[in-house]
C-alpha cells in the first residue's frame, strides 16, 4: 500500500510538472471550463437574486386576500363590500385607533422606459390607503416626501429609478391621459416593493375608472396561526369566497415560477457548453499521455502499476478543471454579484433586483468543472494505463 501511494504521488508529481510543456492546450481547456462555470453561474446568480428579492418581500402575519383562482394580483378583483366583510373577520390585528389594519389596493400596469435600452417595459403602479405602508416591513423615504392624498402625486420605489428614466424626483410621468408629479422616494429592504410606484387609492381609481373594487387586501394578522381561522371565514361565507394565504407564501409561489424558468435556460446552456469544454479536455489529456509515452512506459518498466499511471492522468484532468472552475467563479463573481438587472415578475411586470452569488451557487459552478474534468480524464487516463511498454519506448 506504501509503494503504491509513492508511486502515485510520484506519477501525480511528474504529471503537473509537465502542465508547462502543454500551456497553449492547457490553457484553452482552462479557459472553456472556466466560460462554462461563468454561464452557469450568471444564471443561477440571476435566479437566486430574484428569488430572494420577492420571497424576501413577504411577511408571515400579513395575509393577501384575492380573488378565488388569481395567481397574481393582476387577475384579482375584490369588491368593496367584500372589503368590509374582510374587515370583520377574525384574527385581524387592529391600530390605536381600534381601526382593523386592512389595507385595500389598486394594481395597473403603466409604461416605463429603460435606461439600458431606450424601450418601454411594464411597471407596477399600486394605488394605496393609509395603511398601506404599514403593512410592509422597512419602508422609509429616502428623499422627498411621501403623496399627499387626493392629488396627482407618486412616489417612486428606489430600485425602478436604478433602471428607468423619467421617474426621478421632481420629474413629471404621464400614466393613460394623467401627468403625476414624483414627489419622494421610498426604500423597501431591498424588497420587491422597490419596483413600484405608489399613489393614493381614490386617485388612482378614478383616473383608471375602477371605482368600484380594488384587486388585492392586506391584511395584519394577530399571529401567523391566525391565516387559518380568516382562511375559514372567507370560505363559510359564500359572499366571500376569496383566496386567503399568507404574503410570504404568495412571494415564494410567485418567486419559484419565474426563478424556474431561469434556470430552465440556464442549465441547458451550460451543459451544451460543457460538451464543447469536455471535447478540449479530452484533447488536451490525449496530447499530455501523447507527450508523456517514453516517462510512462520508462515507469512501467521498472515497476509502477497501471492504477497509478491512470489515476495520475485523472488528477491532472481535474487539476485544470479546478482551476477553470475557480476562474469562472471568481470572474463571475467580480463581474456580476451585485449587478441590477430587471426582469418579469407574476404580474407581468418589470421586477428589479441584482445577482447574488452565494458560496453554495459557486460550489456547484466548480463541482460541474470537475465533473468535466473528470469525463475528460477517464478516456486518456484509461490509455496510459493500458499502453504497453514497447510502444511507449517506441519499439
Amino acid at each position: 500500500m506504501r509503494s503504491m501511494v509513492l508511486q502515485l504521488i510520484a506519477v501525480i508529481s511528474i504529471n503537473l510538472k509537465s502542465i508547462p510543456q502543454r500551456i497553449w492546450l492547457s490553457l484553452s481547456t482552462v479557459v472553456a471550463i472556466a466560460l462554462v462555470v461563468m454561464v452557469l453561474l450568471s444564471f443561477l446568480a440571476m435566479a437566486n437574486g430574484f428569488t430572494r428579492t420577492i420571497a424576501g418581500s413577504g411577511a408571515n402575519d400579513v395575509a393577501i386576500v384575492l380573488r378565488t383562482g388569481s395567481r397574481a394580483e393582476l387577475n384579482s378583483t375584490v369588491s368593496h363590500q367584500q372589503v368590509q366583510l374582510i374587515e370583520d373577520g377574525p384574527g385581524i390585528a387592529r391600530a390605536a385607533d381600534g381601526k382593523p389594519l386592512v389595507s385595500s389596493e389598486l394594481y395597473v400596469v403603466v409604461n416605463g422606459v429603460k435606461r439600458s435600452s431606450n424601450t418601454t417595459a411594464n411597471i407596477p403602479l399600486r394605488g394605496v390607503g393609509e395603511k398601506g405602508p404599514l403593512l410592509r416591513k422597512d419602508i422609509s423615504i429616502s428623499a422627498g416626501r411621501m403623496f399627499r392624498r387626493g392629488t396627482n402625486e407618486i412616489v417612486v420605489g428606489k430600485g425602478l429609478l436604478r433602471e428607468f428614466d423619467g421617474i426621478g424626483l421632481g420629474n413629471t410621468a404621464i400614466f393613460g391621459a394623467t401627468r403625476w408629479t414624483v414627489v419622494g422616494v421610498f426604500e423597501a429592504g431591498g424588497s420587491v416593493f422597490e419596483s413600484e410606484i405608489w399613489a393614493d387609492l381614490p386617485i388612482v381609481q378614478s383616473m383608471f375608472h375602477r371605482d368600484n373594487y380594488f384587486q388585492t387586501v392586506r391584511v395584519r394578522l394577530t399571529t401567523p396561526a391566525a391565516l387559518k381561522q380568516l382562511e375559514t371565514y372567507s370560505s363559510n361565507d359564500p359572499r366571500l369566497k376569496l383566496d386567503v394565504k399568507s404574503e410570504a407564501a404568495y412571494f415564494a409561489e410567485l418567486a419559484s415560477q419565474t426563478s424556474d424558468l431561469i434556470q430552465k435556460l440556464g442549465w441547458p446552456l451550460a451543459i451544451a457548453m460543457a460538451f464543447g469544454a469536455l471535447a478540449g479536455a479530452l484533447n488536451t489529456m490525449y496530447s499530455s499521455v501523447a507527450a508523456r509515452a517514453i516517462e510512462i512506459a520508462t515507469l512501467r518498466a521498472i515497476g509502477f502499476g497501471m492504477v497509478p499511471a491512470f489515476l495520475g492522468t485523472i488528477v491532472e484532468s481535474l487539476f485544470l478543471a479546478a482551476i477553470g472552475g475557480l476562474i469562472g467563479a471568481v470572474a463571475t463573481y467580480l463581474i456580476f454579484d451585485g449587478t441590477s438587472a430587471s426582469t418579469f415578475g407574476g404580474n407581468f411586470t418589470q421586477v428589479v433586483f441584482d445577482f447574488k452569488l452565494s458560496p453554495m451557487l459557486a460550489i456547484e459552478g466548480i463541482a460541474m468543472a470537475l465533473a468535466v474534468g473528470f469525463l475528460g480524464g477517464v478516456f486518456p487516463a484509461l490509455r496510459s494505463a493500458r499502453m504497453p511498454i514497447v510502444v511507449g519506448l517506441g519499439g
